[in-house]
């Protein structure tokens, strides 16, 4: 593999499925990314267990109980430690602080089950169907300070139909998150670096 992919890693608080995709997308040369580290704020996080299967080190956070700041520090220095480029949050659903998204600004990616600026936070898909909206999906953007309100890399639509439960409706939006995530990922890590080593060498 090249030596010019950047160094990824994947924060999960369950199963991980979209992990799952950016890992299996990575495992092909030509994708910009390796990912190097999964972090689960959740001893008991599933996706943890996918991760160790095939090879990548995982790392489970204490609890919180020193406070956000303790506990911002020590994923601060884990991903230090394992020389992280880009950080890649996949059903992560702690909020980072404002003092940690600017440590890592413009290298935290997030994907969101709702067409951004519409419906963010929690339960996007619920928010969606109450709102009675003919149209859903899912949002890829960079993480600032502000939830869910960063810049957008790229969206895929699904059609809301009249029979819609929350999970039928989640189900076919998670497809597309699955197709959608890791060409964002690969799309920004090829233009971020690209802009940041002409500013550089400028």
């Amino acid at each position: 593999m090249s030596d010019t992919r950047k160094r990824g890693a994947i924060l999960i608080s369950g199963r991980g499925s979209n992990m799952v995709s950016l890992l299996q997308a990575a495992q092909h040369e030509s994708f910009p990314v390796t990912f190097d580290l999964v972090v689960s704020d959740k001893i008991e996080a599933p996706g943890l267990s996918h991760a160790s299967g095939v090879g990548i080190r995982t790392h489970a956070l204490r609890s919180c109980r020193d406070g956000r700041a303790a506990w911002e520090g020590e994923l601060h220095a884990v991903l230090g430690e394992a020389d992280i480029d880009l950080i890649c949050l996949a059903g992560f659903m702690r909020v980072l602080s404002a003092d940690f998204v600017d440590r890592w600004s413009e290298q935290i990616l997030n994907i969101h089950p709702s067409l951004l600026p519409d419906f963010p936070g929690l339960d996007a898909q619920a928010q969606a169907l109450d709102a009675g909206v003919s149209e859903a999906g899912c949002t890829v953007h960079v993480v600032t300070a502000q939830m869910d309100a960063g810049p957008v890399l790229g969206q895929a639509v699904v059609p809301v139909q009249a029979s819609d439960s929350v999970d039928a409706l989640s189900a076919r939006i998670l497809t597309e998150e699955h197709r959608l995530y890791p060409a964002m990922v690969a799309q920004y890590a090829q233009t971020f670096w690209a802009t940041k080593d002409a500013a550089n060498a400028g």
